[in-house]
């Protein structure tokens, strides 16, 4: 699990200019394993998509990580789920902390709606409520990661040596 995301970010930084290099330095993104803990420490993020306008749309969703695919909960007819019909790509932050101790996880990818009968039951299960009656599915394209030096001890915070 954590490898697919180490390789991930790999795939991503090795295809980023020299400015997306310089504002994510080596030595200051989480390996595999602390991107694995983090993100499944983490129960929200922000998600952007795109209106059928153009216009960009934000709003806090919840999300469960199975492998490299992230199920983000939502209502059919909701505005994510008509903009992810009308333009399916996503960005996701999923960050914490401020100033010298923050931490910040962004992923990005196309993105498709699925039923709640369409869910696997790990996912499905991880919410109670009625409210859910369709899933996002995003499999990231993109994974950029940043942990401040003065963050908590994220190498040992978040597992693995480095």
């Amino acid at each position: 699990m954590s490898e697919a995301l180490a390789r991930l970010q790999e795939r991503t930084f090795a295809a980023s200019n020299a400015a997306t290099a310089d504002s994510y330095p080596a030595e200051r993104r989480l390996s595999g394993e602390q991107l694995a803990a983090y993100l499944d420490r983490r129960d929200f993020a922000v998600v952007s998509s795109t209106r059928p306008d153009g216009r960009a749309h934000a709003a806090v969703s919840g999300f469960v990580r199975r492998e490299n695919v992230f199920w983000l909960p939502t209502v059919a007819g909701s505005v994510r789920e008509r903009n992810i019909r009308a333009h399916p790509w996503v960005s996701l932050v999923v960050t914490e902390g401020d100033h010298q101790s923050h931490i910040v996880v962004l992923l990005e990818g196309p993105a498709q709606i699925l039923s709640n009968a369409d869910a696997p039951p790990e996912v499905a299960s991880t919410l109670t409520g009625s409210w859910v009656s369709c899933w996002i599915v995003l499999k990231p394209q993109r994974l950029l990661s940043y942990a401040d030096e003065h963050a908590i001890q994220p190498r040992e915070r978040f597992g693995g040596s480095g």
